[in-house]
Formats: C-alpha cells, sequence, structure tokens
C-alpha cells in the first residue's frame, strides 16, 4: 500500500494534472476575490453589500458552485489511465485492485483538500481584502468564516473523492466527464424546477453541497418563480449525504473493477 501510494503521487506530480488543478482552484478562489472586490451592491440585480453575512455566503457558496472542477479532474486522474492503457502496468505491478482504488482515493482524496485550502483561502482572503478596501466590516464574524470556509474545503474534497469513484465506474474518459458535467449542470437544476419531484434536491449532490456551505441562492430563485423551492438540509447532514453519495461510488467501483476486463 505505501508504495502504490507513492506511486500515485509520483504519477499525479509527473503530469501537468496538477498544474491544472491548481490553476482550477485559483481562478474560483480569484472569482470570488474579483466579484467581491466589485462589491455585490453594483450587480445587476444589485445584493446586499459584504457588511451583510448574507452577501458573504452568497459569494462563498459561488465557489461552491464550481465543485464539478474538482469532480472532472479526479474522474479524469482514473480514465486518463484506461484511456491510456497504463492502468495495465498499474494491475501487474499490482494485481489486487481493490489496493490500488484505495491508494488512488487516499493520494486524491488529499489533493482534494489541497484544491479546497487554495480556493478557501483565496476566497477567505479576497472578501476580508475587498471589505478592507471599500472601508467597510465583513458581515460575517471571523469564527463564522473560518467555519464556512473549513465546509467549502469538505465539498471541494467530497466532489474529488466521487470523481474518482465515477471515473473507476465508466472508465470511458468522453463519456464519463459528458456524464458528469450533464448531470451536474443541467440534471440537477431541470429536477429542481419540477413541482414535486424537486423535493429530493436536498438530497442531492448539489442540494447536500449547497447545505453544507450554506448556498441558498438556486432555492430562493426557485421560489422566486412561483415553484415550490424545497428546503435544504442542515450543514452536518449536507456533510453526511455529500460524503455517503462519495463512499457509496467508491464501494460500487470496488465491485465492479474486481470483475471487469482492464481492456
Amino acid at each position: 500500500m505505501i508504495a502504490l501510494f507513492g506511486a500515485e503521487a509520483r504519477r499525479l506530480m509527473s503530469t501537468r494534472l496538477w498544474l491544472w488543478a491548481l490553476l482550477a482552484a485559483s481562478l474560483t478562489g480569484g472569482l470570488v476575490f474579483v466579484l467581491a472586490l466589485l462589491g455585490p451592491e453594483n450587480f445587476d440585480p444589485p445584493m446586499p453589500g459584504l457588511q451583510t453575512a448574507e452577501s458573504v455566503r452568497l459569494l462563498l457558496g459561488i465557489a461552491g458552485l464550481l465543485a464539478f472542477v474538482p469532480a472532472l479532474l479526479g474522474t479524469t486522474a482514473v480514465t486518463a489511465e484506461y484511456r491510456h492503457q497504463t492502468i495495465t502496468f498499474t494491475y501487474l505491478f499490482a494485481p489486487k485492485r481493490g489496493t490500488v482504488l484505495t491508494a488512488k482515493l487516499a493520494v486524491y482524496g488529499i489533493a482534494g483538500v489541497a484544491y479546497g485550502l487554495v480556493v478557501a483561502v483565496i476566497a477567505g482572503t479576497g472578501v476580508a481584502v475587498a471589505a478592507a478596501v471599500n472601508g467597510i466590516s465583513l458581515g460575517l464574524p471571523t469564527g463564522e468564516l473560518l467555519g464556512l470556509l473549513i465546509r467549502l474545503v469538505v465539498t471541494m474534497t467530497a466532489y474529488t473523492l466521487l470523481g474518482v469513484a465515477f471515473g473507476a465506474l465508466l472508465r470511458n474518459q468522453v463519456t464519463a466527464l459528458v456524464v458528469l458535467g450533464s448531470y451536474f449542470y443541467v440534471g440537477e437544476l431541470l429536477l429542481m424546477m419540477i413541482p414535486g419531484v424537486n423535493a429530493i434536491y436536498p438530497f442531492l449532490p448539489g442540494g447536500a453541497s449547497s447545505a453544507l456551505i450554506g448556498f441558498t441562492f438556486l432555492a430562493d430563485a426557485t421560489a422566486q418563480t412561483g415553484i415550490s423551492a424545497p428546503h435544504l438540509l442542515s450543514a452536518p447532514l449536507g456533510a453526511l449525504v455529500l460524503l455517503a453519495y462519495a463512499a457509496v461510488a467508491a464501494v460500487l467501483a470496488f465491485g465492479t473493477s474486481l470483475r471487469r476486463d482492464v481492456a
């Protein structure tokens, strides 16, 4: 396991994937910084300024909306091995496929934490600096802000693990990326707009992550259209649901990887 852990870490660092991940995390945090600097009160339509807790949660929630990116990176990390057939050599080196998948989940779980930390540090610093530049007090107390940033890190980590497990399930890179993107940015939004059916939204990955980081913008926007908006779960329950999805996907990936041929 130690050898596999080291091999996976070297594989990650020997490709450009970690550079793309660092760039994506920096851009995500940077987007929050820019929006905070521009001032939510200058948006169209205008929103409360950074002196309100609502505005700070909204801006950090935007970073949570981009949690699809670490999921995509986690999926790519696994499917790229099948696409380039390097997985064959991996299984020759370590025939126990469950051990290989465990090593991947461990390494990319750590990578997900690092990704989330980069996003959280840049985004958190950004809203604080923007408030200082505009000469206002940040609407969220420091303790609550740190708690929200920690929950943002948990969200990014869970999505990374979900992406790794999803990649191990589908294996075809193009198919996995299309399905993943379509679900998170089309499927969940459509389900949320269907009265009655949208009651399940809080228990979907997107709804769970929204609950975890306190991002109620989508639910509020749905309510303004006249559709009954579902009530999000509490933050702890959202975290449990999100991590449960990653765990179930991992278990399914373990089961299927043992029964399928490599090619």
